[in-house]
C-alpha cells in the first residue's frame, strides 16, 4: 500500500513541477476521498500531506499555495477529526501526528490566507483530541515561533502564552525586540506583554522566565543603565531606579511565588502613580489579585478575557494586514521624569 501511495503522490508532484496546479489539486482530493470512505485515514494522511507540501512549496502562481492549504485543512477536518486521532504523549505514532502538522505549518507562505484557518483547525482538533481545552501546548508553540519569525508580535502572543516552557524564551525576545523600536522608558510595557499574560494562564514559572530573559537583554543593551542586586534570604531581585514599572513587575512575582496577599495589597499601593500611567494594566492586576490572593473586586463582565484580548493582543487587530504596525501601538503618553536611558 505504501508503494502504491508514493506513486500516486509522485505523480501528482510531476503535475505541480509542470504547473498543472489545479488538475493535480482535484485529483488528489479525488484520491484521498476515496481512501476516506474506506475508513483508511493513515492513506489519506500520506496523500494530502504529500500533495499539500507539493502545492504550498509551488508558491502563490496560480493558486498553488492556496490549493495546498485546501489539501492541508482537509487533512485536519476530514482525517484528524472523523479518525479521531487523540494527542497521547507517550505514543510515538501520535507524537508523529502532531510533528506532521508542524512541518506542514511551516510549509505556508507567510501570505497565504488559508493559513489561518489551518491553524484555527490544527488548535481546534487538539482541543477536541487532547487533554487540554485550551489547545495543545507544542503546537501553540509552534504557531506562535513562527508568528515571532515573521514579526507578528500579536499573534505571536495569542499561541506563545498557552505554549511551553520554550515559549517563555521565544515571546520575551519577541517582546524585547519590539520594545527596541520604542522610548527607552517603556520597557515595563513590553515586559508585561509576557510576564502577566503568563501569570493570567497560572505560568508563574514562564512569568519568571519571560522577564529574567527581557531584563538580562536590557541590561546588555544599556549597559550604562544603572541597577542593583537585592538579596534576601528567600529571594534575588534586579532593581532598576529608573524603571519603577519594571521593578513592580519582579516584586508582583515575588508577592504570587510567596502567596502574599498584604505584599501584593502594598506593592499595588507604592506604585498606584507609575500603574496609573498604564491603565491598561489595571484588569489584568485586579485579576491577578482573585487568583492568587483572593482579593475579590466586583467587575463586569470576563475580565480575564476582556484583559487578554484587547490589553494583550491588539484587541485581535494583529495579523497579516498589520504587519510591523505592532510597534507604534503601546507607548506610554508621557515617559516619568527619572526613566531617561543613556
Amino acid at each position: 500500500m505504501t508503494s502504491k501511495i508514493d506513486k500516486t503522490i509522485a505523480r501528482q508532484q510531476e503535475k505541480i513541477a509542470a504547473g498543472s496546479y489545479y488538475e493535480a489539486h482535484q485529483q488528489l482530493r479525488v484520491i484521498a476521498a476515496r481512501y476516506l470512505k474506506q475508513s483508511n485515514y493513515d492513506a489519506a494522511a500520506e496523500i494530502l500531506t504529500g500533495g499539500a507540501k507539493a502545492l504550498l512549496r509551488a508558491g502563490s502562481q496560480q493558486g498553488a499555495s492556496a490549493s495546498g492549504g485546501d489539501l492541508a485543512i482537509m487533512l485536519v477536518v476530514e482525517v484528524y477529526n472523523k479518525a479521531e486521532w487523540e494527542i497521547i504523549p507517550e505514543d510515538a505514532e501520535s507524537r508523529g501526528r502532531k510533528k506532521r502538522l508542524i512541518e506542514l505549518l511551516r510549509e505556508f507562505p507567510p501570505d497565504e490566507p488559508s493559513r489561518k484557518r489551518y491553524i484555527t483547525e490544527m488548535i481546534s482538533w487538539s482541543s477536541k483530541f487532547g487533554p487540554l481545552e485550551r489547545g495543545d501546548p507544542e503546537l501553540h508553540h509552534a504557531v506562535g515561533s513562527v508568528y515571532a519569525e515573521e514579526n507578528e508580535p500579536y499573534d505571536a502572543e495569542r499561541h506563545l502564552v498557552l505554549g511551553t516552557i520554550d515559549s517563555a524564551e521565544t515571546l520575551a525576545k519577541l517582546e524585547f525586540e519590539w520594545y527596541t523600536s520604542d522610548e527607552a522608558h517603556t520597557a515595563a510595557i513590553y515586559a508585561s506583554r509576557a510576564v502577566l499574560p503568563f501569570l493570567l494562564t497560572a505560568n508563574l514559572r514562564s512569568a519568571n522566565k519571560a522577564l529574567l530573559i527581557f531584563t538580562s537583554r536590557l541590561s546588555a543593551a544599556n549597559l550604562s543603565l544603572a541597577s542593583q542586586e537585592v538579596s534576601s534570604t528567600s529571594s534575588d531581585v534586579r532593581i532598576y531606579p529608573s524603571l519603577p514599572l519594571l521593578n513592580f513587575l519582579s516584586l508582583l512575582l515575588i508577592a504570587v511565588q510567596r502567596g502574599s496577599a498584604d505584599l501584593f495589597r502594598d506593592l499595588t499601593r507604592h506604585y498606584t502613580p507609575h500603574i496609573k500611567e498604564v491603565s491598561i494594566w489595571d484588569d489584568a492586576l485586579a485579576t491577578i489579585g482573585e487568583m492568587y490572593f483572593n482579593i475579590k473586586i466586583p467587575r463586569q463582565g470576563n475580565p480575564l478575557l476582556d484583559m487578554m484580548g484587547s490589553m494583550f493582543f491588539g484587541g485581535g487587530q494583529g495579523g497579516g494586514n498589520q504587519r510591523g504596525s505592532g510597534r507604534q501601538t503601546r507607548k506610554v503618553e508621557a515617559a516619568p521624569a527619572s526613566a531617561e536611558l543613556d
